[in-house]
């Protein structure tokens, strides 16, 4: 490699020999092309599918959201648990990817089409439809996505590496996404560029076709990266792994002893505030542009804008990460994260349409490009918590701990679907008066509350919560060397003051974890 190549590589901090490093974090992170770009059509058009074309009442599409929560509540536990005691040849997450993607693929098609049976006019059947449709999604994308993000661990296991398997991996969520979501706009647009960046119409039942042909398309192209990742990436034979017994006192102290990690209490926090801001803002974000600022014709546009900016803070979040430590990102740029999102609350129908498109198109790249950093901040800090994890326990629980990653995605995305729905059916919104001059005052608050005000302080608790982790690549190292002396000797050498510091990280007094308790050598393998 050349000069130029070598400074490269200096800059963005990657060691060894490129292509060496390179393959393998293309081989993993391929398969978040499907893991984190096809739930982005679903974010962004599928709660209003049901509602503008479906005819579905928006507080009984909210309510298949909440089932669906609910059933991801139960499943993706499970799925943590059974990830990390699979025996397996190809390791004990690895085999996932291959088993789900299929059936993942067909739920996907269901998502988008009834197959005649809305047409009958039972409302009741349309909506089991759907609910079997979503409950089948959600849990082959949870068979999927737990074993894959509980591979990073061992597939990287330094400090900065995973940073950089990171970083790929949002790229390869960008093709996910921007493919998937230029093909529905053209396919909701009749095919026409001009159509859908400034006059995409309402979805009307008329359009039930074209949603059809979305769930066809998606369902093929969703399908191909878990297989090819199953086929390229690497993990240890779990065949010789020695399962402790499952019993309900068991499951109990599995999940508590999670939440007795400080650090994990703190990522846990930063998600959820995170989460819940942003799938507020995109399940009413619709309803907003239709029944307020009558913008919705720039809809296409707009969410264009707002990939564009999100993804071009991906190399500084990156480069911020490299320099100035994992939380440094979700400093800087979640103020204008808030700021992006409460602007919004001051647009009215009546604002003049200069200003009114130009507001928006700021608040789309503030809020888009804010949000990357608290983003990246939470999927950068959680495969660390594994590492604080087995200082208390002793093992390695990458399904437990990459459960609550999805669990928050999916289950808090569908908990507020529901709060939506209901909230804007309490307000008396109908989707069935699209003109902004037709809703009742009462309607147009609840919408503006629902879009700006609501999301804007749950994001600025997330960028105070981020303030509040403290764990720093020096932490992780030490941490990193004492479980491998303690694994090795059946003890490790540690200051005081590096001591108090790993257990205010932990939360938990040094004699109460495992790394401070006096074990045999040769017991440490039966606990691993």
């Amino acid at each position: 490699m050349g000069k130029v190549g070598n400074k490269v590589k200096d800059v963005l901090g990657i060691e060894g020999n490129t292509r060496e490093v390179l393959r393998p974090m293309l081989a993993y992170d391929c398969a978040n092309i499907t893991l984190g770009g096809a739930g982005y059509p679903i974010n962004q058009f599928h709660q209003q599918f049901l509602a503008y074309v479906e005819g579905m009442k928006t507080g009984r599409a909210g309510l298949i959201t909440l089932i669906a929560g609910l059933w991801d509540a139960v499943s993706d536990p499970v799925m943590g648990l059974l990830t990390d005691r699979t025996k397996s040849r190809f390791g004990r997450h690895r085999p996932y990817l291959l088993i789900g993607a299929v059936p993942f693929a067909l739920a996907y098609l269901f998502k988008w089409t009834s197959f005649g049976i809305s047409d009958n006019g039972n409302p009741t059947a349309t909506w089991l439809w759907y609910l079997f449709a979503s409950l089948m999604y959600c849990t082959f994308m949870t068979m999927m996505s737990i074993p894959h993000t509980a591979m990073l661990p061992t597939v990287a296991p330094g400090y900065f590496e995973r940073t950089q398997y990171k970083i790929v991996e949002y790229a390869f969520n960008s093709v996910g996404q921007v493919s998937s979501y230029v093909f529905t706009a053209l396919v909701l647009s009749g095919f026409s560029v001009k159509t859908a960046l400034t006059a995409l119409p309402t979805p009307s039942p008329l359009d039930k076709g074209k949603y059809a042909l979305v769930g066809l398309v998606l369902m093929i192209w969703f399908s191909w990266s878990p297989i090819l990742c199953f086929l390229k990436t690497k993990e240890p034979s779990s065949k010789d792994q020695v399962n402790e017994k499952i019993d309900f006192s068991f499951l109990v102290s599995e999940y508590k002893t999670v939440f007795s990690n400080r650090a994990f209490r703190q990522y846990f926090i930063i998600a959820l505030f995170y989460s819940m801001s942003r799938y507020f803002c995109s399940y009413a974000d619709q309803y907003f542009m239709v029944s307020v600022t009558d913008t919705y014709n720039i809809f296409i546009s707009m969410n264009i804008i707002s990939g564009i900016a999100e993804f071009s803070g991906s190399p500084l979040n990156y480069l911020i990460t490299r320099y100035k430590g994992k939380t440094a990102c979700g400093k800087l740029l979640g103020p204008l994260m808030v700021v992006g999102i409460a602007i919004n609350g001051f647009l009215t129908y009546g604002t003049p349409k200069v200003i009114k498109y130009a507001v928006i198109i700021v608040s789309s790249v503030l809020y888009n490009f804010g949000f990357s950093g608290p983003g990246f901040v939470g999927e950068n800090i959680q495969p660390d918590i594994t590492d604080v994890d087995e200082l208390i326990t002793g093992r390695r629980r990458e399904g437990v701990i990459s459960t609550f990653r999805t669990f928050f995605s999916k289950t808090i995305s569908s908990f507020m679907g529901y709060v939506v729905g209901q909230s804007l059916e309490w307000f008396g919104y109908n989707p069935e008066i699209k003109h902004p001059l037709e809703q009742a005052k009462i309607t147009t608050f609840g919408l503006r509350l629902n879009y700006s005000v609501i999301p804007s302080i749950l994001a600025l608790f997330c960028v105070i919560s981020i303030f509040k982790y403290k764990m720093t690549k020096h932490d992780h190292e030490e941490i990193k060397r004492i479980i491998a002396e303690k694994h090795e000797t059946g003890s490790c050498t540690i200051s005081d003051e590096e001591k108090k510091r790993i257990e205010y990280i932990a939360g938990r007094k040094w004699e109460e974890m495992w790394i401070g308790q006096t074990i045999a050598p040769r017991d440490l393998d039966a606990m691993s």
